[in-house]
């Protein structure tokens, strides 16, 4: 069952359901599945990071539109100019 559950999470990208499996490791019991549990947590790893670089670019992506909006907006004047 914990598997199954791994590879739909793996599939559909659930980076949530991904920590919740990681944290209720269960007890595996045979050799195959040790192997097939080595393989699907290798798999989960790439696609965390995967998501980790989508974010990031995503992120870097926002930070420079912040930072293109903020040169485009006139300087704000004093309201208080005493100087006339």
């Amino acid at each position: 069952m914990w598997l199954n559950s791994l590879k739909i999470a793996i599939v559909e990208k659930d980076s949530d359901k991904l920590s919740e499996l990681m944290d209720a490791l269960p007890q595996l019991q045979s050799q195959e599945e040790i192997a097939s549990a080595l393989v699907l947590l290798g798999e989960a790893k790439r696609v965390l990071e995967e998501l980790k670089d989508e974010t990031r670019l995503s992120m870097s992506k926002i930070k420079k539109s912040i930072n293109f909006l903020k040169s485009t907006q006139a300087k704000p004047t004093s309201r208080l100019d005493i100087s006339s």
